[in-house]
């Protein structure tokens, strides 16, 4: 097997630093990894293998020697700096959404539709984290019973907006336990003990961006006639997004081949043992690969109906993981 030259665009941010400790813990086969930021960043030392990788100026002309290079550094800059990677020759894997709805860009859950990646022009998208999880568990089913409608509602760590949320959900603990007063700044109200029913920006349509990425990107992904019904949630965990999510499918189903469908599928591990509270946890997926799926029941309220709730580590599957099994799927794929 070949050694890939690996860049890694955004290196500092959350999902940035889970990507390089994705590669080094899948032992993928890099011959060297390039960290590249802001260029008020470059220069900085970080821990890798023993020893310390420099940070270098994500720009033109950064790219000439890179196979695959992994974006997690916003929209804005993928817009910019993605379509001068593909021209310097490397394949970009964008965890933004800036080209999520792009038509010429394959948008891939690798357990999902991996035979998408076979008409990539060099860009290639990575999901919403919530989207992600969500299909890795309705894919096996779709694939069997034909989901017609789903109706999902999230709850999403602050992980999924960025360390500064992650500093101020633990600040606002801290004062809420010392008395001290709170004052807002990543989001318009308090995180700490409380569920704010707003991810993004609202939309003329009164949903939210985040909410009609799981709308859009399912039909993209996995079926253009899914119906799909979204309210994403903000909620205090600092990692790992819950989903509680209602499908209904054309085909009858018998609850026990849906329990071996999900055993089955790559990538999802089944916890729905409620003799003995077993069932998806954040705190439990953490760290993980999996998404975890439980509390699997029968909707008995309408015909050909199931509930399932569904747990993943956003930084990791979400984002990070899905990166990596993207370009390892290119490799397997022999489309590097």
């Amino acid at each position: 097997m070949n050694n890939y030259r690996i860049a890694i665009v955004g290196a500092l941010g959350a999902v940035g630093q889970e990507m390089l400790k994705t590669l080094d813990q899948r032992n993928f086969p890099f011959e060297t990894i390039k960290l590249l930021d802001i260029p008020s960043k470059a220069g900085t030392k970080v821990p890798f293998r023993g020893n310390y990788l420099t940070v270098e100026a994500a720009q033109k002309g950064a790219f000439s020697n890179v196979d695959v290079a992994l974006f997690s550094a916003g929209g804005d800059a993928s817009i910019e700096l993605a379509p001068i990677a593909v021209e310097e020759g490397a394949i970009v894997i964008d965890n933004s959404s800036a080209w999520r709805m792009d038509p010429s860009v394959p948008l891939v859950v690798p357990e999902v539709n991996p035979e998408d990646l076979d008409w990539h022009k060099g860009l290639i998208a990575n999901p919403n984290c919530s989207t992600i999880q969500m299909l890795v568990a309705l894919k096996p089913i779709h694939d069997v019973y034909q989901i017609q409608r789903v109706i999902v509602s999230t709850y999403q760590a602050v992980s999924g907006t960025g360390q500064r949320a992650i500093d101020e959900l633990r600040q606002q603990t801290e004062c809420h336990v010392t008395g001290k007063e709170i004052i807002p700044q990543v989001y318009p109200y308090e995180i700490s003990f409380n569920a704010l029913p707003h991810i993004d920006v609202f939309q003329e349509n009164g949903y939210t961006k985040e909410e009609m990425k799981m709308v859009n990107e399912t039909k993209k992904i996995l079926d253009e006639n899914i119906q799909v019904s979204a309210t994403a949630v903000r909620i205090p965990v600092f990692r790992g997004h819950s989903e509680s999510v209602n499908i209904e499918t054309i085909q009858p189903f018998q609850m026990d081949q849906i329990y071996m469908l999900l055993q089955n599928a790559p990538g999802i591990q089944v916890m729905d043992d409620l003799a003995n509270l077993i069932y998806p946890l954040p705190i439990l997926a953490e760290g993980k690969d999996d998404v975890f799926v439980g509390r699997i029941r029968k909707d008995f309220t309408t015909e050909n109906g199931l509930n399932l709730w569904i747990v993943a580590d956003n930084l990791r599957k979400g984002a990070a993981l899905n990166a990596v099994q993207i370009a390892e799927t290119l490799i397997l794929r022999k489309l590097i």
